[in-house]
């Protein structure tokens, strides 16, 4: 009896262990994330990212106001969505930008803790010199007045794009 306790024992220890290092399934398909952003004025929201930041226009696609009230994203509006990337991959994220006509429901922030929701995005740059030229040349305010060492080389910049979504550039000088 006291061998069939011990064996009972060192099979429940086993399996404990064994089911504390099994691996937790990926729940995801895909490690991207694709983010949607309303914008007042899609040309002027789409030349600030592609022609200031240096992303990457790689598609566009719609919803028809049908199929969009389905989905519960509008109330039966249509939607046309112009695809962003930072570089032209299957690995890279999607900046989705669409624009209904409307004016915002809330003021541009000053700070990021204005508001709620989403705030800022970060992009990690090879070099911030050259955006740094393309922001000064375009008359758009670097936030954080200049760059910022943030130690072992990295350098931060602040910036909004349109619609005063903060993005925080990262990367040497």
């Amino acid at each position: 009896m006291k061998n069939l306790f011990l064996l009972l024992v060192f099979v429940a220890f086993t399996l404990v262990s064994t089911a504390q290092k099994a691996p937790i399934p990926n729940e995801f398909s895909n490690p991207t994330i694709f983010v949607g952003s309303v914008v007042t004025d899609l040309t002027k929201s789409v030349d600030f990212y592609t022609k200031i930041i240096g992303m990457t226009k790689t598609g566009a696609f719609s919803v028809d106001g049908v199929k969009a009230k389905e989905l519960g994203l509008t109330d039966g509006r249509p939607i046309d969505v112009t695809v962003l990337k930072l570089e032209d991959s299957p690995q890279a994220n999607e900046w989705k930008l669409m624009s209904f006509g409307t004016k915002p429901g809330h003021k541009k922030p000053k700070y990021i803790h204005d508001d709620t929701g989403m705030q800022y995005i970060t992009i990690l740059v090879n070099h911030l010199n050259p955006i740094i030229e393309r922001i000064e040349k375009n008359n758009i305010k670097i936030l954080s007045g200049k760059p910022s060492d943030l130690g072992e080389g990295r350098f931060f910049i602040l910036v909004q794009d349109p619609d005063g979504t903060f993005v925080e550039l990262i990367g040497p000088k």
